[in-house]
């Protein structure tokens, strides 16, 4: 088994620190550390190429390789073919308003799209809207019994008529992994594309938009250690087919470039570019062999990565379960194939809030809602106590920072509830 190198790991991330007062960082699904070489590659943009792209001169022609170089690292991140798929922008939430905007035109009265009761926010909200066009918007529900997405209640939903299929690979709350093939490959059978939410999987495995065969995938950078930035990739002839948002006189085959009006922001791009280089170099000292590919080191790397994780993930769902006050919200034993460590639960008896604040005490911050995933906490009837708490790990945790996350709980049951 492939081991993570933490001491190296924890070194590329500034912000953190092993000194006791320091603060915990147990928030990541909502926006994970930056590395170090991220920052750098940003000022150095910045400080050595801040022009616009396009003109003659040699900073000019800089600028632009380096926007080209931020796209194809990323390409290789995500497993995308070429550069031109990959399409960038500041969140993952406007990067799927984009690509309905640029998708409503090719839609009319009866064409369905399937969306799950599931997901976040981003990933509903612009889908829903289209139903003012005389789109028919089908809901894809929770499964009760397994507490996840069913490909055969996805099955009973498609016809002829369905046109899109979108869902979340990772929940955000229940933090359960949902295998993606299965459901391409059913909408696929009936003629329909698929948009999946990738933003809380991407930080903890290896993305693989061509194994997986998506017509559309996003994630955000700033939770896979980078800048606050977004990627939305498209299969080529799926971009291609889709409505300029740009200017008039922007050609409908320029992609990216159509579905980037005002243009990308350049130093972020050049800057995720060093999220791969890093998994590359952790995939290395993880036992990854010279020869490897690019793409198996990073395999390697997030190999490494599940591994640490589902300890520190074990380590808080163990605590819990012995718990007879609480709740778990998701899969409650930490399996490399099932869960992520986001860790979702609520406690009988105290509001969410409550137990949050008395953890904030003990320096360590995770924190409590429904994480913008409002219509999931409606159904499940936990809106009423200010939504769940969340604790969510990043590969840069150790046992250290879930064992204080313990004793913060811990405490927690001897705190009066507020009133």
């Amino acid at each position: 088994m492939t081991l993570l190198d933490i001491p190296y790991v924890r070194s590329q991330f500034p912000a953190l620190s092993d000194s006791p007062d320091a603060w915990v960082y147990l928030d990541n699904a909502g926006g994970s550390q930056i590395l170090g070489s991220v920052v750098d590659r940003i000022s150095e943009y910045l400080l050595t190429s801040n022009v616009q792209l396009g003109a003659s001169y040699a900073v000019s022609a800089l600028a632009s390789e380096r926007l080209l170089h931020g796209q194809r690292s990323i390409a290789e991140l995500i497993n995308a073919e070429r550069p031109e798929e990959v399409v960038f922008g500041p969140s993952s939430s406007v990067m799927i308003q984009t690509l309905a905007r640029a998708m409503a035109p090719q839609l009319v009265p009866g064409d369905e799209v399937v969306v799950s009761r599931i997901d976040h926010e981003a990933n509903i909200g612009p889908w829903a809207a289209l139903q003012t066009l005389g789109v028919i918007v089908k809901w894809w529900e929770l499964n009760r019994e397994t507490m996840t997405l069913e490909v055969e209640n996805l099955e009973a939903l498609l016809t002829e008529r369905t046109r899109l299929v979108v869902c979340t690979q990772t929940s955000n709350i229940f933090g359960q992994i949902i295998p993606v093939a299965p459901i391409v490959a059913a909408a696929h059978r009936h003629g329909a594309q698929v948009c999946v939410d990738g933003v809380a999987f991407a930080p903890h495995r290896l993305v693989d938009v061509r194994g997986w065969d998506v017509d559309y995938y996003v994630c955000s950078l700033y939770k896979v250690f980078g800048p606050h930035h977004a990627v939305l990739y498209g299969k080529s002839d799926r971009l291609l087919a889709l409505t300029n948002l740009s200017h008039h006189f922007i050609p409908e085959d320029r992609i990216p470039g159509k579905l980037q009006p005002g243009n990308p922001n350049y130093e972020l791009s050049y800057g995720a570019s060093a999220i791969a280089d890093y998994l590359v170099t952790v995939g290395e000292r993880a036992g990854a062999s010279a020869g490897d590919t690019r793409r198996q080191k990073m395999g390697a790397a997030f190999d490494a990565i599940a591994a640490h994780e589902g300890v520190l993930a074990e380590r808080v769902l163990g605590y819990l379960r012995q718990r007879s006050d609480v709740r778990i919200i998701g899969p409650s034993v930490s399996t490399h194939a099932r869960r992520v460590p986001t860790i979702s639960f609520v406690v009988e008896g105290r509001q969410s809030e409550d137990v949050v604040r008395a953890v904030d005490g003990f320096k360590v911050g995770i924190r409590f809602g429904d994480f913008y995933s409002r219509r999931l906490i409606g159904d499940l009837g936990l809106g009423v106590g200010k939504g769940v708490v969340r604790a969510s790990f990043a590969h840069y945790n150790t046992v250290a920072d879930a064992d204080r996350l313990v004793t913060a709980l811990e405490h927690t049951q001897h705190v009066a509830p507020s009133t």
